[in-house]
């Protein structure tokens, strides 16, 4: 049985034909839970208060914060598909985590549980509620939820830099920008339009293959546009990662950049997507593309999966995808 990101779905659970058939519906890539962890994390958690745990598939992006000891944890948002908290560490604007249902987008710091949403908002919380994350899984008023799978968010491309095929980045820019439409008109929602604005900014920067022109549009994209994701963050995102992944020499300098220009500019959650870009771990979507660009899998339907992704965020991410691969094969041509 193959997941969305083409990962065989495994559990070392005595319930794992069950956990394997739910995982695979749910479309949700998942790795074995080592014994050592579920043993460890039944002897720190705390009771449940009467709450039975529900289980999830867990990205091993935050598998620290579910393995470690229970800490303290704060809501940012909860909807009908996802709740996320911030948890308390020494990071100074600590940890997120997310509860996602099996229709939302599988952000890589997220807890994927096995069935839709339903409508209604996963809590019945305001934001600032007490919450807490550790051993083994995740408390947040009634909802108990336990790691009993893993997923791995980062992709596992061949090659440190991995050769796209060329149809396959021409189906993706005609698919993000329109078959035959200038790219110079791509436009996202409450970002700036115009010669003036970022994204022309951005375009201009790759056009003259100008890394560090590049890394200063961060400057006024990171917190820019609407939504819990701003657009510009979702762009810088996809940049990062796709830099990363595809193994741009100086990615790890661009990533750290954009991370440091993030502190105070946006959101807790924009700000951890961008720390989790920068260590290559994507969303589920963001990976199917790029294994369909290698051709490990079907393209087409991968991006329209990215593309549908959220208000603004699937277009910018796969935006900063395509922004990434332009830097690729400008900056690291052989002259």
């Amino acid at each position: 049985m193959r997941a969305i990101d083409d990962t065989t779905v495994r559990s070392d659970r005595s319930d794992g034909a069950a956990l394997r058939g739910r995982a695979a519906r749910a479309g949700v890539p998942t790795i074995p839970l080592p014994r050592h962890s579920a043993q460890a994390a039944a002897r720190t958690a705390r009771p449940a208060k009467g709450c039975a745990a529900v289980p999830a598939a867990a990205s091993t992006g935050v598998a620290a914060l579910l393995r470690g000891p229970v800490r303290q944890a704060r809501v940012l948002l909860s909807s009908p598909t996802a709740v996320y908290l911030q948890v308390v560490g020494e990071r100074a604007t600590g940890d997120v985590v997310g509860i996602l249902t099996s229709d939302a987008t599988r952000l890589p710091l997220g807890c994927v549980l096995f069935r839709p949403g339903n409508g209604r908002p996963l809590v019945a919380l305001a934001a600032g509620a007490r919450a807490e994350v550790g051993g083994g899984r995740i408390v947040v008023g009634d909802l108990v939820v336990s790691a009993a799978a893993w997923w791995d968010p980062r992709p596992r491309l061949p090659g440190g830099r991995p050769a796209l095929l060329p149809e396959g980045v021409r189906q993706l820019r005609n698919t993000l920008y329109g078959e035959g439409v200038p790219h110079s008109s791509f436009t996202l929602p409450g970002l700036p339009t115009g010669p003036g604005g970022p994204l022309a900014a951005l375009r201009g920067a790759v056009r003259r293959a100008d890394l560090e022109a590049a890394l200063r549009t961060a400057t006024r994209l990171i917190g820019s546009g609407p939504g819990v994701t701003p657009a510009g963050d979702d762009v810088m995102a996809g940049t990062v990662a796709g830099l990363v992944l595809l193994g741009h020499p100086a990615a790890e300098r661009f990533a750290a950049g954009v991370c440091s220009l993030a502190a105070g500019r946006t959101s807790e959650l924009s700000a951890a997507l961008l720390r989790h870009a920068a260590a290559g771990r994507v969303s589920a979507e963001y990976a199917a593309v790029l294994r369909g660009l290698v051709g490990e899998r079907p393209l087409a339907p991968a991006v329209d999966r990215l593309l549908d992704g959220g208000a603004t965020s699937g277009r910018a991410t796969a935006l900063g995808l395509c922004t990434a691969i332009d830097l690729v094969e400008r900056t690291t041509r052989v002259r």
